[in-house]
């Protein structure tokens, strides 16, 4: 049952690619705010957890390992999760950090304190 999304079947991209991938890509968008590093890091590392994730549908589910439209798929849908991720704790560093400067504005921004 192939999709336009999914290779093998919907169950299997959502548990390996949103349950299990889309958890790492957010433990990594975390990781790289909490370490203050720069954003294109976490585009390599997002690429790397693309690769795994691509060999997991392979090796579990019989997907194929080297399709370029599931592997963009899966690392669009990774890159989405692990930038909210980003954005969501560098806002909270932002308004901790530099709170006489900085005062969270919703869950992904923060603005200049009046």
């Amino acid at each position: 049952m192939d999709g336009l999304i999914w290779e093998e079947s919907l169950w299997s991209f959502l548990f390996v690619t949103v349950v299990l991938g889309g958890g790492t890509a957010w433990m990594t968008g975390r990781a790289v705010a909490l370490g203050w590093d720069a954003r294109w890091k976490l585009f390599v590392y997002v690429l790397l957890l693309a690769c795994a994730v691509r060999f997991i549908h392979f090796a579990l589910f019989d997907g194929t390992l080297l399709s370029l439209h599931f592997f963009v798929i899966d690392l669009a849908v990774l890159l989405a999760v692990a930038a909210l991720a980003h954005l969501f704790t560098r806002s909270a560093q932002m308004s901790a950090q530099y709170r006489f400067a900085y005062e969270r504005s919703g869950p992904f921004k923060w603005k200049v304190r009046p």
